[in-house]
């Protein structure tokens, strides 16, 4: 069974947590980059906030696999 990934600001992602899934806390473009590599093997699915989402777009090419959800702005 997979799991979810929440990558982005702390104050937007920290409540995910309470519901299971695995967040990263990343305030900086580096750190969600470093949080997108380090996402284990069974994660299904990343949710992102807008932030993470334009750091992450030039560096995946939004060719994303696992699948990504951008959480609305």
């Amino acid at each position: 069974m997979g799991t979810v990934a929440v990558i982005g600001e702390a104050v937007k992602t920290a409540g995910f947590g309470l519901a299971g899934a695995i967040v990263f806390e990343c305030e900086t473009p580096d750190e969600v980059r470093q949080a997108w590599d380090a996402l284990p093997n069974d994660v299904l699915t990343v949710i992102l906030t807008p932030a993470a989402d334009a750091a992450l777009r030039p560096y995946t090419g939004r060719q994303a696999n696992p699948p990504v959800v951008v959480m609305p702005s």
